[in-house]
């Protein structure tokens, strides 16, 4: 099969791979999308140590069923599908009690860490065990469904914040996972959204997405303007989604007491963040971990045209050109969200 593979870091190579091996659990999958993470962007130089060479990356994805292992039930050749990017167990502690996102022998596609390698969809082809596959509402194309994953890691996160209607919520940071952040949290009612960024354009997005006010970081006081939107005592809860210690501490900041934050980005492995206004103001902060079960309300928001992904999505070259737009993002070219490549 041809596959786009990581050879050497910063390096891509579009080529001949050997062919998946298809376990009796497993279906093979003809890849038709898949788009390009941000991890994906961030790994390919080495920085994060989780895309190891060589290995084929790729993890939001969709396509149709070519080959069904001999143990599969349910699945026939021709269905349109999605897949989770996490691949669990599904008989450990937590897989038992539904808890897939945080399983002890999870592995993500596309990930070549200490751990385990696991290769991706940036191919033809990718074999996947059935447990973790979707169908596809007639209604979802190809080029939405590779978009379920991001999707369903706002959904979750929206799912680990208590939103209630009325409430004020900001969100730190209006890149891809920001801006689907902002859907879901007008999808779950929430009553103003406040989008925090430093770039005019993404700001401009959230707007037209969902958020009701923007705010351009470095051009304001954040916390001030906050307060002076929630009557001087700070937002009910707020969402960060990049991962970095200012940003995070103008969210706690920002928050009223007994506030809630859920914290998404994990762009730096460990950050500072203020212990005595976390503890003396009551906080809660919560991680949010990928997703965990959300893929058909994420399919079905899809469908209904509930969350919309056509605004987000900057191009959809074949997966031969990928070298060149992997390079295009990692350099950040203005103005360039998602691509999506087309298998």
């Amino acid at each position: 099969m041809k596959a786009l593979t990581l050879t050497e870091y910063k390096h891509l190579v579009f080529g001949d791979a050997p062919d998946p091996q298809v376990a009796d659990d497993e279906v093979l999958v003809r890849v038709r999308a898949c788009g390009i993470c941000g991890s994906d962007v961030h790994g390919m130089d080495g920085s994060t140590g989780r895309r190891r060479p060589p290995i084929i990356m790729g993890h939001e994805a969709a396509g149709v069923i070519a080959e069904v292992g001999k143990q599969v039930e349910g699945w026939k050749k021709g269905d349109r599908v999605t897949f989770d990017s996490t691949i669990s167990c599904g008989s450990c502690w937590f897989c038992q009690r539904g808890l897939v996102n945080l399983c002890d022998h999870r592995r993500v596609l596309g990930v070549s860490c200490e751990d385990y390698r696991q290769d991706g969809a940036f191919a033809e082809y990718v074999a996947l065990p059935h447990r973790i596959l979707y169908r596809l509402p007639d209604s979802v194309s190809f080029e939405q469904a590779a978009m379920v994953e991001p999707v369903s890691v706002a959904v979750h996160a929206v799912e680990r914040t208590p939103v209630s209607l009325g409430d004020t919520a900001v969100v730190m940071g209006t890149g891809m996972i920001g801006l689907l952040v902002v859907q879901a949290l007008r999808v779950a009612g929430c009553g103003r959204i406040i989008a925090v960024d430093i770039e005019p354009q993404k700001l401009e997005l959230a707007l037209t997405l969902g958020a009701d006010v923007s705010l351009k970081a470095d051009a304001c006081d954040v916390v001030k303007e906050v307060r002076s939107l929630t009557q001087g005592r700070g937002a009910d809860v707020a969402l960060e989604v990049i991962g970095l210690s200012p940003t995070i501490n103008t969210a706690v900041a920002s928050l009223r007491k007994g506030g809630w934050l859920t914290l998404v980005g994990n762009f730096q492995p460990s950050v500072e963040i203020p212990l005595q206004a976390v503890v003396t103001r009551q906080l809660t902060l919560a991680g949010s971990c990928a997703c965990c079960g959300e893929y058909p309300t994420c399919l079905d928001l899809l469908g209904r045209r509930a969350i919309h992904t056509e605004a987000l999505v900057s191009a959809t070259p074949p997966l031969a050109e990928g070298a060149a737009w992997f390079n295009r993002l990692y350099d950040r070219e203005p103005g360039l969200l998602k691509v999506i490549l087309h298998c």
